[in-house]
C-alpha cells in the first residue's frame, strides 16, 4: 500500500463504491452466475405456540456451554500492560503520604512529566490518546480504586459485583453484563478492597473476612475475602443515583401508578408508620429516600443503619450507624443500642435502613410511643410474610413476650406495607400497598389497596401488567384528615 493508501497494481479498478456495469443478457448478468431456479422454502405461516416457545428457551438453556471469563485484549491490554512497567519505577520518584494530599487533576500535572522520563528510559513511545489513557490508569491506581474506578464513573450502572481477579459483572438497566475489566491479581484486588474498607474505618483480613463500608458518594459497599470466598476476594457495590429520586420520577418510570403515588405521598406527609419491604435489589432503600421528600422540614429526624447508606431530603436529618466490634471481640453498638439512644435524641421520627433482627421489637415500641412517621425496610416476598418476618425478628431477642402480644404490638405499631419486587425483565414495581388493619383473634388483619397485576409479556420481553385499585375505604383515613388530606387520600384509592 503507498502512502496515499491505494494498493499497487490497482489502477485498472473502478473507484471504491463504482460498480461496473452488468455484462450479458442471461439471468443475472455475466459477472453473476445464475441463481437457482429451486423453489425457496416459504417461512412458517405460524409462529410458535407460547408453550412451545417456553420449552425451546429452557432447552437452548440446559444445552448452552459455560463461558471462559473474556481477557484484556486490544487498546485496553497495552495500556495495563505498560502500566505493570511504569508503575514501579513511577512509585520509586513519588512520595505516597504527599500524593494523597493532591486531588486527581493535581496529580495528574504533576506525574506528567515524570511518567514521560520513565518511558524514555523504557524506550516506550506512546501517542497522545495512549499517554492519557495511562495518566488516568496510574492515577486510579495510586489514588482511586483502580480498574473500578471506570465504572464507578457510569451513571447507567446501578450494580457493580466482583468475583475474584478475573471476573466483575455489572447490572445496566436491570441487565447484568460482563464488565470488561480485569485486576492484575489476587493481591491487586486485595489491597483496594482494603482501600475501600480503611476509608470509614473498617477492617477486612484473615481474622475479620466479613466488611460492609460505604464510599464517598454513599455507594454501598460489601467485601468478603478467602477463605471464605473461594474465587478471591469478592466485593459488592450498590450505586445510588447522584439526582436524588422522587416518588413522582418513580411514577414516571412506570414503578407505580398515578393514583399509588399521590397516596404514598399523602402516607409520608399524614406520618404513617411504614414498612417497605422487597427482595434484594428491589429498589427498598430508593423507595425510602423517595418516601423522606415527603416529612415536614420542620421534624427532627434520625436515621439508623448498619452501613449508612441513606440520604435523606431534609434539613434536620441526623444520621446515626452501627459500629462492629473490635479485635478483641468488645466495643460492638448495635442497632438496638442506636435506637434505646435515639428515643433520648427527641426524635420526630425514627427510620431504620434494614430491620434484621430483636431491634425490630425497639422500632416498634417507638413507633407505638409518639414516633408517628418512623419507616424501615426488611427482606420479604409479600405483605403478609413481612408481618410473619416481623414477629420472628421479635422472637430473636430475649424478650419473653407470647407471640399473641407481638402480633397486637405490629398491629398497632405499623400503618401501611409498600411490597416492591424486582422482575424478570429488570424492571422495579410496587406490588402491593397493605394496610394494616387490626387484630382478629390471635390473627393480623390486612387490606390491599393497591396491587399490579402481571398481564403479558411483549416481543421484546417486557412484561406488561396494570396497577389496580382495590376501590376499599382506607382505615388509615382518621390519621390522614388530621393532616387535611382525607379527600385526596380517599379519592387516591377509590
Amino acid at each position: 500500500m503507498s502512502a496515499f493508501g491505494r494498493r499497487p497494481g490497482t489502477a485498472g479498478r473502478p473507484a471504491f463504491g463504482v460498480a461496473k456495469p452488468m455484462q450479458g443478457g442471461a439471468v443475472g448478468g455475466g459477472q453473476f452466475p445464475a441463481l437457482d431456479t429451486a423453489p425457496i422454502a416459504e417461512p412458517l405461516s405460524s409462529p410458535l405456540s407460547p408453550e412451545l416457545e417456553a420449552m425451546d428457551r429452557l432447552n437452548q438453556r440446559s444445552s448452552a456451554e459455560a463461558m471462559e471469563p473474556e481477557k484484556l485484549q486490544g487498546f485496553e491490554a497495552s495500556v495495563h500492560k505498560i502500566k505493570e512497567q511504569v508503575l514501579p519505577r513511577l512509585l520509586e520518584r513519588v512520595d505516597p503520604e504527599a500524593a494523597a494530599t493532591l486531588s486527581k487533576d493535581e496529580l495528574t500535572e504533576e506525574f506528567r512529566p515524570i511518567i514521560l522520563e520513565v518511558l524514555a528510559e523504557l524506550r516506550i513511545t506512546l501517542n497522545r490518546r495512549e499517554q492519557f489513557a495511562l495518566e488516568k490508569v496510574l492515577v486510579d491506581e495510586l489514588l482511586g480504586f483502580g480498574p473500578l474506578e471506570e465504572l464507578l464513573a457510569d451513571p447507567d450502572i446501578s450494580d457493580i459485583m466482583v468475583n475474584g481477579p478475573y471476573q466483575t459483572y455489572v447490572e445496566r438497566k436491570g441487565q447484568l453484563v460482563l464488565a470488561p475489566i480485569q485486576f492484575r491479581d489476587e493481591q491487586h484486588l486485595f489491597q483496594i478492597a482494603q482501600r475501600i474498607c480503611n476509608q470509614v474505618g473498617r477492617r477486612v483480613d484473615q481474622t475479620t473476612p466479613l466488611a460492609d463500608a460505604r464510599l464517598k458518594d454513599g455507594s454501598r459497599v460489601n467485601v468478603i475475602v478467602p477463605p471464605l470466598s473461594l474465587r478471591g476476594t469478592a466485593i459488592s457495590i450498590r450505586k445510588f443515583s447522584a439526582k436524588p429520586i422522587t416518588l413522582d420520577m418513580l411514577c414516571q418510570w412506570g414503578a407505580m401508578s398515578q393514583k399509588m403515588c399521590t397516596a404514598l405521598k399523602i402516607a409520608g406527609a399524614s406520618r404513617f408508620n411504614i414498612v417497605i419491604s422487597g427482595g434484594t435489589g428491589s429498589g427498598k432503600t430508593t423507595m425510602l429516600n423517595a418516601l423522606s421528600k415527603m416529612i415536614d422540614p420542620g421534624e427532627r429526624v434520625l436515621t439508623i443503619e448498619d452501613a449508612a447508606e441513606l440520604r435523606l431530603q431534609q434539613p434536620h436529618w441526623l444520621p446515626l450507624e452501627t459500629r462492629p466490634a473490635n479485635l478483641e471481640g468488645n466495643g460492638a453498638i448495635h442497632m438496638g443500642d442506636l435506637v434505646k439512644n435515639a428515643l433520648r435524641m427527641r426524635p420526630d421520627r425514627i427510620i431504620m435502613g434494614e430491620v434484621r433482627g430483636a431491634e425490630c421489637f425497639d422500632l416498634l415500641a417507638a413507633m407505638n410511643t409518639g414516633h408517628d412517621g418512623s419507616m424501615c425496610t426488611l427482606h420479604s416476598n409479600s405483605p403478609r410474610e413481612c408481618l410473619g418476618r416481623m414477629e420472628n425478628m421479635v422472637l430473636m431477642g430475649d424478650i419473653k413476650i407470647p407471640k399473641e402480644a407481638i402480633s397486637k404490638q405490629i398491629a398497632d405499631s405499623v400503618d401501611l406495607i409498600i411490597q416492591i419486587k424486582r422482575l424478570r425483565d429488570g424492571s422495579r414495581r410496587v406490588t402491593n400497598v397493605t394496610e394494616v388493619i387490626g387484630m382478629e383473634g390471635d390473627v393480623i388483619v390486612t387490606q390491599e389497596l393497591f396491587k399490579f397485576e402481571y398481564l403479558d409479556e411483549d416481543k421484546d420481553g417486557k412484561i406488561v401488567g396494570e396497577y389496580r385499585s382495590m376501590g376499599l375505604r382506607p382505615y388509615t383515613l382518621e390519621k390522614a384528615r388530621q393532616f387535611g388530606f382525607d379527600q385526596p387520600f380517599l379519592e387516591a384509592c377509590l
